[in-house]
């Protein structure tokens, strides 16, 4: 086995993973660097299992529902470090990175629930993941679009969608991130159960139609009775 293809499989799989151990990169080697490239991308078409939950449960049973950020760390880098789909925690990591939220403001079990969002709908469509960002309780906290009502609009939400998750300062005027803010009025967070004598229960999205402004909006030059969907679309 000639030592750079060790190499070149070693460099993909720190670039697409957190690294690989002598006998994993020997084995992804034999596979052939294009096998390997499409079972990083496709994980499921190789059926590559899932990490296994049970053994984190195992060693730090109370990650899911710990008020300590600690425990919530270290069940994601043992996954980044174990999980048989390490392009899926990359992706992840990076996502987190853009998507910027964190424990200054949201609980650590809610973070917990937006990586898990990242997993699922990261590898996919830019669309259909701004789309799961919009509903996610995290980011509906971190940026205050529970605030959000129709006779008091929020532009918190609207304004970074545009400016920092999609199009960019320049592309887009006060105007189209008020038309946005009154798109997404109503998209909030529902009622929960106190945790005092429950313990905690998550946060969900929850769309109030009443609390929407269903009037006509122009944004972008598009005119029409935009909803958050539409604004995405757009």
């Amino acid at each position: 086995m000639a030592n750079k293809d060790i190499a070149l499989m070693a460099h993909l799989m720190r670039r697409a993973g957190f690294g690989a151990t002598r006998e994993e990169l020997e084995l992804r080697v034999s596979k052939g660097y294009e096998e390997t490239v499409e079972e990083l991308l496709n994980p499921d078409s190789f059926n590559i299992p899932t990490i296994d939950e049970g053994m984190i449960y195992r060693h730090n049973p109370a990650f899911t529902f710990s008020g300590n950020p600690n425990d919530c760390t270290a069940s994601w880098l043992y996954r980044m470090i174990n999980s048989p789909r390490p392009l899926v925690e990359k992706v992840t990591l990076l996502w987190h990175h853009v998507f910027a939220t964190g424990t200054a403001k949201v609980d650590a079990p809610q973070m917990i629930h937006q990586l898990e969002m990242f997993r699922e709908h990261g590898m996919g469509s830019y669309s259909n993941l701004l789309l799961e960002l919009s509903k996610n309780p995290a980011m509906i906290w971190w940026l205050d679009n529970q605030e959000n009502h129709k006779d008091s609009p929020n532009e918190n939400w609207g304004r970074e969608l545009l400016e920092l998750f999609s199009m960019g300062q320049g592309n887009y005027t006060e105007e189209d991130v008020k038309e946005v803010a009154r798109a997404f009025t109503g998209w909030g967070l529902a009622n929960t159960i106190p945790a005092l004598l429950y313990n905690r229960f998550m946060w969900e999205f929850e769309y109030r139609a009443e609390d929407h402004d269903d009037g006509e909006k122009l944004f972008l030059g598009h005119r029409g009775r935009y909803n958050g969907e539409d604004i995405i679309d757009l």
